[in-house]
């Protein structure tokens, strides 16, 4: 059979992170760069006894930014849905759909930019070792005061007190549940009038290059750099887009910083910070979403040191 690395993955992706069982509805959402992938997914899916149907996104289609009647019926019926499409700026308010259907009438896998190289390197693993950690961080932070730091510049402050955190590792199994492939990461949603201060980032939603975000009571108030800029300008006056939505903390080992947020900020050493939408942790809704990375950060919670320059202490 299909025996390559590729292969090694999607198996690992649909038996133990989807868990993919017999009788149910899978729906493969992909575009021609990520069909190798997405035929990988099926053959294990198919394998499994689930119900496949593939929805290949054409490149005169896009950009895609609203469903049509037909795709609701199909995300609406899903039992596990997986979406593969190259991330794109203007396709956020269909992500965020995405997310809130999938997750509301099954479970989704979101996978925006997924390449062969991260499937082979970061989905085909054994995630036990990862998913201790993440708990282990998790509990550091639980319902604590924060300060992240760094040398370039970031002093922010806020609280996650009463916050529910969530655990990205791999496990995509039960229904109401949305996570990504690779994994690595924990996440809350600030309280939102406690974040004051300035994050300066690496990445923002793909965007490599440097900028800087100014908050007060946890809204953006300023801001420098290009990739941010590119961000205002597609989220225009929505005043949703500018408010904090997103805290979280990276925990892979493999994963790296590169031009792919769905890998960078799953990266040791790396926290991100999204603006938008909470995901219904926080209190802001919007159909936007999107994330910032900070490296190599000095973390304090409760006044507890728990990483030192992108290193954990913990």
């Amino acid at each position: 059979m299909k025996n390559d690395r590729l292969y090694a993955a999607a198996d690992r992706a649909v038996n133990q992170a989807l868990r993919i069982r017999k009788g149910e509805k899978y729906l493969l959402v992909t575009d021609t760069p990520k069909l190798e992938i997405a035929e990988a997914l099926a053959f294990y899916a198919k394998q499994a006894g689930a119900e496949t149907t593939t929805y290949l996104m054409t490149e005169t289609l896009r950009p895609i930014t609203e469903p049509t009647r037909q795709f609701k019926a199909l995300i609406e019926s899903a039992s596990v849905t997986t979406y593969l499409l190259e991330g794109r700026f203007a396709e956020k308010p269909f992500r965020g759909f995405m997310v809130a259907q999938g997750s509301k009438h099954g479970r989704i896998c979101m996978m925006p930019g997924i390449t062969r190289d991260m499937m082979e390197r970061l989905v085909a693993i054994d995630f036990s070792e990862m998913a201790k950690f993440t708990r282990k961080v998790i509990r550091a932070v639980r319902d604590a005061d924060i300060v992240v730091e760094n040398a370039a510049g970031t002093k922010i402050a806020f609280s996650v007190k009463g916050r529910a955190w969530h655990d990205d590792i791999g496990n995509i199994s039960r229904k109401g549940v949305h996570g990504n492939l690779p994994a690595g990461e924990c996440f809350t949603a600030p309280v939102e009038e406690t974040f004051t201060g300035r994050i300066v980032i690496g990445l923002i939603d793909d965007k490599l290059g440097r900028g800087e975000m100014t908050f007060k009571a946890g809204r953006l108030v300023a801001f420098k750099g290009a990739g941010i800029a590119e961000v205002i300008k597609t989220v225009g006056d929505d005043p949703t887009a500018r408010v904090i939505g997103e805290f979280g903390i990276g925990t892979n080992k493999g994963a790296r910083i590169c031009p792919n947020m769905l890998e960078a900020e799953k990266a040791f050493g790396t926290v991100h910070f999204a603006i938008g939408d909470s995901y219904g942790i926080g209190k802001n809704k919007s159909k936007f979403h999107f994330d910032a990375l900070v490296d190599k950060v000095t973390v304090r919670a409760n006044g507890k040191l728990i990483a030192k320059d992108g290193k954990f202490l913990i």
